[in-house]
């Protein structure tokens, strides 16, 4: 079985971790190339993978690769995944897969009728939580209100992007994952604190089954918060996505402890999703991730967005 052949485009932050995850699979796959164009980053790629060509131009080694992982900045998102898909390349790219769904649309073309794996980076899928959700399948059950939260204090960092874009994806990602169900509407409110785009955000949003949602991310917080939160006639089921920790609090509980907490598994997320991508890859499987629903993520995006802008609730 031939390697796969994989050049990782961009060697940031998040970059270097994905470089890691690559050389991990050498089973099935190789990392071949780093594609960065800072010089900086180049010589950092090059002390730290110096099996590996870096080089600063994905033309430079298209023609000697399978496949792309996409982890620059998400203006270039759009620009390299349809270059790779035209170059009939199998693609991993980050989240959000374009900045807006008209984009995201042009690769949805781009992508019919080739027999070519894209997988979008939502990493927030892989909670070993969520494999536990059947046992807490009365909580999810309609009518329920979904509270989900994710804020911490500046890190100076992802601010070529509002925090919907860096931020509220993930949340708004596994609300329709978790609940199978696309919103109808959003009323949202966002500020400006920090930088030129929107800090912050809270976001409602209503389903036609009668669920209710709450999205509320910042990154100029005071603290660091990663939750999820059920309450309906069942009673209430806290998640701490980083304590990864599963609380509930049944209404037929009886004292004296009303609540009952226990932890799950952490998992390695990026790793796992490398796993997907080359075994989609080398097994012709369907992505874990696909491209619709990275068009779904953006189209949300896009709707609140929408609302902040114009201060009212607008229509899915």
């Amino acid at each position: 079985m031939n390697k796969i052949k994989v050049a990782v485009i961009g060697y940031g932050h998040l970059g270097k971790w994905h470089c890691q995850k690559a050389e991990s699979f050498s089973e099935l796959a190789e990392l071949k190339y780093i594609v960065e164009k800072f010089p900086a980053n180049q010589e950092l790629a090059k002390k730290n993978h110096p099996q590996v060509t870096v080089v600063d131009d994905i033309a430079k080694c298209i023609h000697d690769i399978d496949a792309g992982v996409v982890v620059t900045p998400t203006s270039f998102h759009y620009e390299i995944v349809d270059y790779l898909l035209k170059n009939n390349k199998h693609v991993f790219c980050e989240k959000p897969v374009t900045e807006n769904t008209e984009q995201a649309l042009m690769l949805k073309e781009v992508l019919k009728g080739r027999n070519l794996v894209l997988q979008v980076g939502h990493s927030e899928r892989f909670h070993n939580a969520w494999e536990m959700k059947e046992q807490y399948k009365d909580f999810f059950k309609a009518p329920c209100h979904i509270t989900l939260k994710r804020v911490a204090p500046f890190k100076g960092r992802a601010t070529d992007v509002d925090v919907v874009q860096d931020l509220m994806i993930h949340d708004l990602d596994l609300l329709v994952f978790l609940f199978k169900e696309t919103p109808i509407s959003v009323d949202a409110v966002g500020y400006k604190m920090r930088t030129n785009k929107y800090d912050y955000m809270s976001a409602n949003f209503k389903f036609e089954s009668g669920h209710r949602a709450t999205i509320t991310v910042g990154r100029n917080q005071t603290k660091e918060v990663r939750e999820l939160e059920i309450s309906n006639t069942t009673g209430t089921l806290h998640i701490d996505l980083m304590k990864n920790e599963i609380t509930e609090a049944r209404g037929s509980f009886e004292g004296p402890e009303f609540t009952k907490t226990i932890p799950y598994e952490k998992r390695d997320h990026l790793m796992l999703e490398h796993k997907h991508f080359y075994e989609s890859i080398t097994y012709k499987k369907p992505a874990i991730v696909t491209l619709e629903d990275g068009i779904t993520a953006v189209r949300l995006i896009d709707k609140v967005l929408e609302s902040a802008d114009k201060h009212r609730e607008v229509t899915l």
